[in-house]
């Protein structure tokens, strides 16, 4: 054990007294049962004890980080920092723990009536909705939202704005896989990362939106949000500082560990144990932020929500914006056919007779129900498959922050944590995405296919599933077919199944427009193809 520092000798020998704990913060913590924070004080030093007090003194379980990018460059303006205190730290942590066992309504299918699916879906609407969306999109209403604000960030910069990346790192013995999958690239011709990737699809569907629409170029913005979370601050300030041109907005970020009964787990004798409260948090640092309001004044509507970790992601898709805007509804999802009964997906379900619409993972989900057909239609029962693409309009955005801080109802994740007693068992508070749904007076839930929009990138190269390489390869995939129907023919030295050619997000949105620089031309595979 260390020798107590807190102790101290004037220069007549005489024994100075020990510093306690500031009394207010004490009493404080006090009131909520975690004095225990305090345990160890006289144990530390005056910098570890000044450490303490700060971690406490300024907690800030929401701490979200957004950086607010146009696609066109944007200079900083604001910066927001939401901070909750202990009494509503206390809440949720009480209203979480009081929520588990409590009974819940019977979960039934989603309704055939919400969903529209690929083979019902004719050419003439899906037309009718790319140019409703595009439209949406030259008019300003559209604004993305980019979801993540784990433990592990990545800058990148790309073409005439900075960006920003965050990956959600649950294990940090992963690190430096997520970040080789992420952050350097997966594996493309292009060696691009997907946030690039992304980044370029959004200035594609802008020139798309001004081309349909007789728009200058430079008048169309997708306004995009991108979280991040304290553990990646301050390498966005120095980043962002070291760059001219972008805007900074806000913050998400953290909720104390707990035991089981409720109290703080001490990572060190100095330092509570925390973890990134989910991407759920993202509403109310909206909200406190007053990034609503910021998107209310430059007369957003729409917003696109996406999760970072999905090489094939059509940000900001013109057909889905359409659709969502034709339906007029609340919130939407796209959705994929669950592959087999025990894909590791969570799915949309009804919750109680004629209730809202909302998520249950895999997990939650009996073997029995995961596995039930539907007779009349021989699909799974339930089969639509969450994959994090959202769409929510603005008013919803604001119902939803509110009932969410009012329910402070959190999910939670029996955990290993590290402790001043080794890793011991506790629980991580989390909210998600998906948790905005049951709030939601209509949903609509939109079918896509998992080759042309699902790859996700979610392991080390080397698992079974959901790696850089898997991802490539699907991506590979998808843009031959679109070469080969554009009328363009591939050589290749190595079998076509492991190899492929990559299409620009700059030259080819979703395969339109590609006759041009495909037809009658041969490309050797695997390459890259631009303009």
């Amino acid at each position: 054990m260390r020798e107590p520092s807190s102790v101290g000798f004037e220069a007549n020998g005489v024994v100075s007294p020990t510093p306690i704990p500031p009394q207010p913060l004490l009493e404080r913590l006090k009131d909520y049962g975690q004095e225990d924070a305090f345990a160890l004080w006289d144990e530390l030093t005056p910098d570890e004890r000044h450490f303490l007090v700060k971690d406490i003194e300024i907690f800030c379980p929401f701490h979200i980080r957004f950086a607010a990018v146009s696609v066109s460059v944007h200079r900083i303006e604001a910066l927001h920092i939401l901070s909750l205190d202990l009494s509503r730290i206390d809440r949720i942590i009480r209203c979480s723990l009081r929520s588990q066992g409590l009974p819940t309504a019977a979960i039934e299918p989603v309704p055939e009536s919400s969903v529209s699916t690929v083979e019902d879906r004719t050419q003439e609407e899906r037309e009718r909705w790319w140019k409703m969306g595009l439209k949406a999109i030259s008019d300003g209403k559209v604004a993305v939202l980019l979801l993540s604000g784990g433990q592990l960030l990545y800058l990148a910069f790309v073409s005439q704005f900075p960006l920003s990346l965050m990956w959600s790192d649950s294990a940090k013995k992963h690190k430096d896989a997520h970040y080789r999958n992420i952050c350097s690239n997966i594996g493309l011709p292009s060696g691009k990362s997907l946030f690039q990737l992304q980044a370029e699809k959004i200035l594609c569907v802008q020139r798309l939106a001004a081309q349909a629409n007789e728009s200058s170029a430079s008048s169309v913005q997708i306004h995009w949000y991108i979280m991040t979370s304290p553990f990646t601050d301050e390498a966005t300030r120095k980043f962002f500082e070291s760059h001219k041109y972008f805007g900074l907005e806000a913050e998400q970020g953290t909720i104390p560990c707990v035991s089981k009964d409720g109290r703080f787990i001490m990572e060190t004798p100095y330092r509570v144990a925390k973890s990134p409260d989910g991407n759920g948090g993202v509403y109310s640092a909206l909200k406190y932020s007053k990034l609503l309001e910021d998107m209310a004044s430059k007369g957003i509507k729409y917003i696109d929500c996406y999760g970072v970790d999905n090489a094939l992601v059509r940000v900001a898709d013109p057909t889905f914006i359409g659709y969502f805007i034709d339906k007029g509804v609340a919130a939407a999802a796209k959705v994929v056919r669950k592959a087999y009964p025990q894909e590791k997906v969570g799915v949309f379900v009804r919750r109680g007779k004629g209730g809202p619409l909302t998520v249950v993972e895999y997990s939650e989900l009996d073997p029995s129900l995961a596995s039930a057909v539907n007779q009349a239609t021989g699909r799974l029962r339930f089969c639509w498959s969450n994959v994090c693409l959202h769409m929510f309009t603005l008013d919803f955005l604001n119902q939803v922050a509110n009932g969410l801080e009012k329910d402070s109802v959190y999910h939670l994740a029996e955990k290993k944590i590290p402790s001043i007693h080794g890793y011991t068992t506790g629980l991580k508070l989390e909210q998600f995405i998906f948790d905005a749904f049951p709030y939601a007076p209509t949903t609509a839930l939109f079918e896509v296919l998992r080759e042309e929009e699902f790859a996700p990138v979610k392991n080390a190269n080397g698992s079974n599933y959901d790696t850089p390489d898997s991802a490539k390869l699907l991506v590979l995939r998808l843009h031959t077919r679109w070469v080969v129907a554009a009328g363009g023919f591939l050589t290749h030295s190595v079998p076509l199944y492991s190899t492929g050619v990559e299409v620009s997000p700059l030259c080819s949105y979703a395969g339109e427009n590609l006759e041009p620089i495909c037809r009658g031309r041969t490309f050797h595979a695997p390459c890259e193809i631009t303009f």
